[in-house]
């Protein structure tokens, strides 16, 4: 699992994309599915929990044909994946 953010011009024209080409491009690069959040204090901003591993992740964003497909979606950041720092039982 990989938990990644990212900001965006037009939250409803970056999901069309996000759902569609873009998840049709990140299966091809091993991704098993998303959750998709939207920050309650930054209407820009985007939070997506993926079903994911990081070298598929790497493979993704290495991708040269992915660039254009975030230019589409209406990225204004670059897409980046938080690190784990620790985990917690209960």
């Amino acid at each position: 699992m990989l938990l990644a953010t990212t900001t965006v011009a037009d939250f409803d024209r970056w999901v069309k994309i996000f759902s569609t080409v873009s998840a049709e491009k990140r299966s091809q690069h091993g991704s098993k599915g998303s959750h998709i959040y939207r920050d309650p204090n930054q209407p820009d901003r985007v939070w997506v929990i993926f079903d994911w591993d990081e070298k598929g992740w790497q493979s993704f964003v290495s991708d040269p044909s992915v660039a254009p497909i975030l230019k589409e979606a209406g990225h204004t950041s670059k897409p980046q994946v938080l690190q784990i720092v620790a985990e917690c039982d209960g």
